[in-house]
């Protein structure tokens, strides 16, 4: 898979996504990092890619063709026009279901947007997606860009060692990871849940089911409307609300 980042850092990106699994993928020819700098496509001298809004107010605006200029020479090196994501507060909000739609695609362009935001009019022109990761305002796009690069790249087969890893983590299946347990089996007083060691795999199974179950129900209950509960789980649920 190929990510083509917009943007007006290319450094920070590069840097970020460089380090652990994702610098690894990259090593592996598994997934590829194209970062695009915008400013090389502003026809300024001073390499000013934004100026003041019509109509007034504070900050500045990034203009329009720098960034349509910088999409399209993307656009013309892979043949086709792929998903182009704009990284905004205002879009829908990123999730594991999200990263596994993209995770299919061939390419995928992310937007980083800076300063008050983009002209809309380019946003109208390329733009497939909006999407955040959070109810909060960052100074711009690129960390919410390595946090989409990161979560997908996660999703593509061999990017992992250990692919089951990809469907017992958190989020899987719409409930969060159960707990876990490492050497030595008692640390500060504090023994390992005793099913851990039984040896009995569907035992094991069940508990950490279970276990991720009521950590949802604790700290996410509002995943639990789409987890996909039996009617044992309901219960399990019902009887720690009653306790």
């Amino acid at each position: 898979m190929r990510f083509h980042v917009l943007t007006l850092f290319p450094d920070m990106v590069r840097r970020g996504l460089q380090a652990s699994i994702t610098g690894k993928a990259m090593e592996n020819g598994l997934i590829e990092l194209n970062t695009v700098n915008i400013r090389d496509y502003t026809l300024d001298r001073h390499k000013k890619v934004d100026d003041y809004p019509y109509g007034g107010g504070a900050g500045m605006v990034m203009q329009a063709q720098p960034v349509y200029d910088a999409w399209r020479t993307v656009v013309t090196a892979v043949g086709y026009e792929p998903r182009c994501v704009y990284l905004t507060p205002q879009g829908r909000r990123f999730d594991q279901k999200m990263a596994k739609s993209f995770a299919g695609e061939r390419d995928l362009i992310l937007l980083c947007g800076h300063y008050e935001g983009v002209d809309e009019r380019v946003l109208e022109e390329i733009v497939s997606d909006s999407v955040s990761i959070g109810d909060y305002v960052l100074t711009g796009g690129e960390l919410p860009a390595m946090v989409m690069v990161d979560a997908i790249s996660r999703m593509i087969p061999g990017v992992l060692n250990n692919e089951e890893s990809v469907s017992t983590e958190s989020l899987e299946g719409g409930l969060l990871e159960y707990p876990q347990y490492s050497r030595p089996s008692e640390w500060r007083g504090r023994a390992v849940p005793p099913v851990l060691l039984s040896g009995n795999h569907q035992e094991v199974e069940e508990w950490r089911r279970e276990q991720s179950v009521l950590r949802t129900l604790r700290n996410r209950p509002d995943l639990l409307e789409e987890a996909g509960l039996s009617l044992r789980e309901v219960k399990l649920i019902l009887d720690h609300l009653e306790e």
